[in-house]
């Protein structure tokens, strides 16, 4: 049987999907798919939905990319760890020239440099966690062991 850390927000979705925010594993953390919430669980910068429930906005996708970050962030913080830890994230988005016009400049401010030190990947989804979210991203991280 493996050691396993996990970490919570404490958020209903948490209990009622049944699932961590993240869990490490020896000098590796998962981070499960972060998204615009803020502390009491409520989506920051939330799309405008059509008659369908379709967002019509993608304008809405910057802000989102940073709260999610850091919600990256905070939580990577409950096991010592920061951005710089991260290895490999993966952005799920709704639109992808509109993820493609923003990350840039957004990733380049969360990580804290010109060429950030991860693998990066960015894939076109039709539906997430959320109606109003237009953008999810998981991460692996790496953390040194304790001697």
């Amino acid at each position: 049987m493996i050691s396993k850390q996990s970490a919570y927000f404490d958020l209903p979705w948490e209990d009622t999907y049944g699932y961590a925010q993240a869990i490490k594993v020896g000098d590796t953390i998962y981070v499960s798919g972060q998204l615009s919430h803020d502390e009491k669980g409520d989506l920051v910068a939330p799309a405008s939905l059509d008659g369908n429930g379709l967002p019509i906005d993608f304008s809405m996708m910057e802000p989102q990319m940073r709260a999610t970050y850091a919600n990256a962030a905070r939580i990577l913080a409950r096991f010592g760890a920061t951005l710089e830890n991260i290895v490999e994230e993966t952005l799920y988005v709704l639109d992808v020239d509109a993820a493609f016009a923003v990350a840039g400049a957004v990733r380049k401010e969360a990580y804290g440099a010109v060429k950030p030190r991860c693998a990066s990947n960015l894939i076109g989804v039709s539906r997430l966690a959320f109606r109003e979210q237009l953008i999810e991203i998981t991460f692996r991280a790496v953390v040194p062991t304790s001697p």
